[in-house]
């Protein structure tokens, strides 16, 4: 079966170099939904009293929401991801507002490439690093 050609969408070629990015505010209702998704209900991220006793002050967003961010840009380009890590540099907090960048990093002769991914906030500080390897889908 022949893959199937999109539309055009960000990333339109594969080569070295192509980015694309998006900037989103997570709000509390983003929080709640991926919590009630993923049961993750550590006190980071759901008790105010118990988060402002510690060196965050309020309650920070999911490290994994955050993370999820670069998978709008993949689903955007048809990217079929393999393998994904993560390293979480900064608290998101509830209100922030972040941008997801996307940057190809290797293009591979055997189809896969690796993204090299990050997230900012809003005063360019970087809170999440990513590498992320797969095959993107095919654009007319």
């Amino acid at each position: 079966m022949p893959t199937p050609i999109l539309p055009q969408r960000v990333i339109r070629e594969t080569r070295i170099g192509a980015k694309a990015a998006f900037s989103r505010t997570l709000t509390e209702a983003d929080a709640a939904l991926f919590i009630g998704v993923t049961w993750d209900v550590n006190p980071y991220h759901t008790d105010d009293s118990y988060v402002a006793q510690t060196q965050f002050g309020r309650r920070i967003v999911p490290g994994l929401l955050t993370a999820s961010l670069l998978t709008h840009l993949g689903g955007l380009w048809a990217f079929l991801a393999m393998e994904m890590s993560f390293e979480f540099l900064g608290p998101v907090y509830i209100g922030d507002t972040v941008t997801a960048e996307a940057e190809v990093a290797e293009v591979s002769e055997r189809g896969w490439v690796r993204l090299a991914g990050r997230v900012v906030n809003a005063e360019g500080r970087e809170v999440l690093r990513a590498t992320i390897r797969g095959y993107p889908g095919r654009f007319e």
